[in-house]
């Protein structure tokens, strides 16, 4: 429909003569030119620049024309130069818009200007046909600039949601892992003792009665502790503030006494020495501390054909070196690998220190974990002294 518009006012122009003007039925070159400049207008999705190239010649020489066929080279014979511009500025790049924008403007004044009917090169009409070649091309290039600035806007929108919803995946499998632990050191220390206890009960109960029932006494302390370190770490899954408030703090190196105390009942009698002065420790690199020792210490009960281990504490000017060693033989146990290796490695890398396990050189198995005094500092922190104490 708008390409007939076009073809209709075009030719309507040349149905006027010069002053005086006088209607008249249009010239049938100029018809025929017109059409030809008009049709096209259909190819200019697929062509836009072979479609403005087009129409300029044909316009160029429904304009000179002109002056054989008794009508002017009006602004209303420009217009399928118009739409096939417009189009152009749409589908492509400014830079392009402007050259052919330029060179069509060129070429019409040129041809104006050349086939004047009075002689005069250039004249206000023919000014003002520069000045309606360049109006599409400024519409078009506003409206493509706000369509490409609403899908950046899309697509920076829709980066941001896709990276937000992978930064929540990563804090959810960081908190799993976290949570995973826990119950892992939880289960696996109690659960062991619970299992060693109960062995030394059964086999102490036809002998020993008296005995027994100590050790019984001792197992059920041990289910209590277990059931009651279970509600704590399952209660960080819980959105619920009184539960929070009822459990307990996080076990840290104040508690290794009772840890100990908990193996011994077990029977596995623990050694524990210290080098250099307790420092305080951040929470995070305390519970680690306690976590990798009972780790430790569990796997010795569970594996090592011993009766006995020692645990080593050395304090250093930025470092806690811990020790765990025994002097057992590794029991040959199906299924002994585990995850208690590779918590205690990710649980030291997490507080900024390191982890190795390994088989002593005479006989045994050494857990040896390296830990910050001071925790990880975020990035750009200025380093402190820990000696420049007031």
């Amino acid at each position: 429909m708008s390409v007939v518009a076009l073809c209709a006012l075009a030719v309507l122009s040349t149905t006027m003569s010069q002053p005086p003007q006088i209607v008249r039925w249009p010239p049938l070159p100029a018809v025929v030119i017109a059409a030809c400049s008009s049709s096209a207008l259909f190819a200019h999705r697929r062509y836009p620049r072979l479609t403005v190239i087009v129409t300029a010649a044909f316009t160029a020489v429904l304009g000179a024309m002109g002056p054989w066929l008794g009508y002017e080279f009006g602004s209303t014979l420009v217009g399928p130069v118009m739409a096939a511009l417009a189009s152009l500025t749409w589908r492509t790049d400014s830079r392009t818009a402007a050259r052919y924008t330029a060179a069509s403007a060129l070429a019409l004044l040129t041809v104006s200007a050349v086939w004047s009917p009075n002689g005069t090169h250039v004249q206000p009409e023919q000014v003002g046909l520069v000045g309606f070649l360049l109006l599409p091309g400024a519409v078009a290039d506003s409206m493509r600039s706000r369509r490409d600035y609403v899908t950046a806007v899309e697509a920076r929108a829709e980066m941001a949601e896709r990276t937000g919803e992978e930064e929540a995946r990563l804090r959810v499998s960081a908190e799993r892992m976290r949570i995973a632990r826990e119950l892992h050191d939880v289960v696996a220390h109690h659960i062991t003792l619970a299992h060693a206890q109960a062995a030394t009960a059964d086999y102490l109960l036809a002998t020993k009665p008296d005995k027994a029932q100590q050790v019984m006494h001792d197992l059920t302390a041990t289910l209590v502790s277990a059931l009651g370190e279970l509600r704590a770490t399952v209660g960080l899954l819980r959105e619920n503030e009184d539960l929070r408030d009822l459990t307990e703090p996080a076990p840290g190196l104040s508690q290794l006494p009772a840890l100990l105390a908990s193996f011994d009942h077990a029977g596995l009698h623990v050694t524990l020495t210290l080098d250099g002065a307790p420092q305080a420790l951040s929470p995070g690199v305390d519970l680690t501390a306690y976590r990798i020792v009972q780790e430790a210490l569990t796997n010795v009960t569970k594996h090592a054909l011993t009766t006995s281990a020692s645990v080593h504490l050395s304090y250093g000017d930025r470092l806690l070196t811990l020790t765990i060693s025994d002097e057992g033989q590794q029991a040959q146990t199906p299924g002994a690998a585990g995850y208690g290796l590779i918590g205690m490695r990710e649980r030291a890398q997490a507080v900024g220190g390191r982890l190795r396990a390994q088989p002593r050189a005479c006989a045994g198995f050494e857990v040896v974990a390296e830990l910050p005094l001071d925790p990880p500092r975020p990035a750009g922190t200025p380093p402190t002294d820990r000696k420049e104490t007031p």
